[in-house]
């Protein structure tokens, strides 16, 4: 008879590794947000991968980095609180960048660690493959991982190896989740997100970690069928409201149609997207403001 496994697998490394990059290729739909912007994700995400004898809930975990306000916190505990909580550790490092005192400071959170860590270097396809020995023996001297897994996570490389190790590994257990269930986050935030990255990806350098987006409406149809979902952009200033609108609100459309495009792929459905800017200053380090955006410290308790 065929036993069943299953499991939680955290994904940590500081930012810009390639996590989100990684669980989306594993699960071959966009659940996660990918930006050249250090610190994208900013939440816990599981994605869950799901086959006939395995369900593997992976948790994409924010970027651990220095702390520099009440949200930088939120997430370094979110990246943190995770790894006694899982089966097992995907560290995640970048095959081209050396290693660095980001690096340092997580293996050391790892050093405490009962469940299997594994060495995931990623971005392989960006490095001769003369370079990847060295690079492994440094971590290896570090930590006793549980297997080391050269891969790249925009092309695939290897990934399917990893993905197979895992699955022998986890203990038996049921199936959490139904088969076609990919994240155990609400569309609110799923979609929330997907309006994010594109700000991440068409705005200036001073607007990135300023910005977080409210879903306040996501039911009604138009005449036409469309799904109506309303949002707020949250800024700190007013400078960063302007450029978020843009000239004759150019900036704030471009945002609006590209993430639409993106939301449509992921509900299958037309969608009528109506995006609004809210100034709310200091809103990073206001502990009741994080909470309604969603950032709740309590619950990695």
């Amino acid at each position: 008879m065929l036993t069943h496994h299953s499991g939680f697998v955290a994904i940590i490394g500081r930012p810009n590794v390639g996590k989100s990059t990684f669980m989306n290729r594993v699960l071959g739909e966009k659940i996660a947000i990918m930006s050249p912007k250090a610190q994208t994700t900013r939440n816990k995400i599981n994605g869950i991968y799901t086959t006939p004898e395995v369900q593997i809930v992976f948790v994409d975990t924010p970027g651990i980095h220095k702390p520099k306000n009440a949200l930088d916190d939120y997430m370094d505990t979110a990246a943190l609180s995770t790894l006694n909580q899982v089966d097992a550790v995907l560290f995640m490092v970048p095959a081209d960048e050396r290693p660095g005192a980001g690096d340092q400071y997580i293996l050391s959170q790892l050093a405490n660690v009962t469940k299997p860590v594994y060495l995931v270097v990623n971005k392989i396809d960006l490095v001769h493959p003369d370079e990847l020995l060295p690079f492994i023996d440094h971590y290896r001297q570090a930590h006793d991982f549980a297997g080391v897994f050269p891969i790249s996570a925009t092309e695939g490389n290897n990934v399917d190896a990893l993905l197979t190790d895992l699955s022998a590994k986890l203990p038996e257990g049921p199936q959490y989740y139904p088969e076609d269930q990919l994240t155990d986050h609400p569309e609110y935030f799923v979609v929330g997100e997907l309006i994010r990255e594109q700000i991440l990806h068409l705005t200036s350098q001073e607007i990135p970690h300023s910005v977080a987006v409210q879903v306040e409406r996501m039911k009604d149809r138009t005449e036409a069928g469309k799904l109506i979902i309303e949002a707020y952009i949250i800024v700190e200033r007013d400078g960063q409201k302007a450029i978020v609108i843009g000239k004759g609100g150019s900036m704030l459309k471009k945002i609006g149609t590209r993430a639409r495009r993106e939301i449509e792929l992921l509900l299958g459905d037309k969608v009528n997207l109506k995006l609004w800017v809210r100034v709310q200053k200091n809103w990073r380090d206001n502990n009741q403001y994080l909470r309604t955006l969603g950032y709740n410290l309590k619950d990695l308790r």
